[in-house]
């Protein structure tokens, strides 16, 4: 099968059984999407919603949360993963989202890199979730299943993982796309455990038809 044919065959299928496919974690705007996502390293959205509520009562702006210390913000979302280095960066974020930005979340992924504790995957979560841009983040999930699916091919490292994808979907379906791969790797195509039975994508795949 060309890769044309099987990425079309793979998205139709998602559009088809996923129509609607977005975040799990909850904001109500892009300053706590940002901080959510920072979050979220490494750690269940499942977590990460479960000390939110109570971080963003605290600090509902970037101001206020530029005016904390580390360890004030630690006392909040010290369940989560690695609390300390996240508490130290959430508030480097926001002092330098204060200082260079204004308190206004940038919109582009250079100016994203920016800020301490976001990299290129955060970034590109947060321009595709608030401004819908093509933006493709490639977290472990997505770099199993767009391998074991066949949409990638020898690919050592999530950018190459990224550069694959976007190649193929259609730019105006990235940011769905992203969660169609991460949602099915979370739920289905697991990394220890796939659940094989349950996949419609299985005449599709590539790890399947070597099982």
């Amino acid at each position: 099968m060309r890769i044309s044919d099987r990425f079309a065959h793979i998205l139709s299928w998602f559009e088809a059984n996923m129509p609607v496919a977005e975040s799990e974690l909850n904001f109500t705007n892009p300053f706590q999407c940002l901080v959510a996502v920072m979050l979220s390293a490494q750690c269940t959205d499942k977590r990460v919603n479960m000390v939110t509520p109570a971080l963003f009562a605290a600090y509902p702006t970037p101001e206020t949360l530029a005016e904390a210390t580390s360890d004030e913000v630690f006392e909040y979302i010290k369940s989560v993963s690695y609390p300390r280095s996240k508490a130290e960066h959430l508030v480097q974020m926001a002092q330098r989202l204060v200082s260079a930005f204004q308190g206004i979340v940038p919109d582009n992924i250079d100016d994203l890199q920016t800020l301490q504790g976001v990299g290129r995957k955060t970034a590109n979560v947060v321009c595709a979730v608030i401004w819908n841009q093509p933006t493709m983040a490639v977290d472990t999930h997505i770099f199993r299943v767009s391998e074991r699916l066949g949409l990638t091919t020898n690919s050592k490292n999530p950018l190459q993982t990224e550069r694959q994808l976007v190649k193929y979907i259609p730019a105006d379906i990235i940011p769905k796309a992203h969660h169609w791969l991460l949602l099915h790797g979370r739920y289905i195509c697991q990394a220890r455990k796939p659940k094989c039975e349950q996949c419609g994508l299985r005449e599709y795949c590539r790890f399947f038809s070597k099982k």
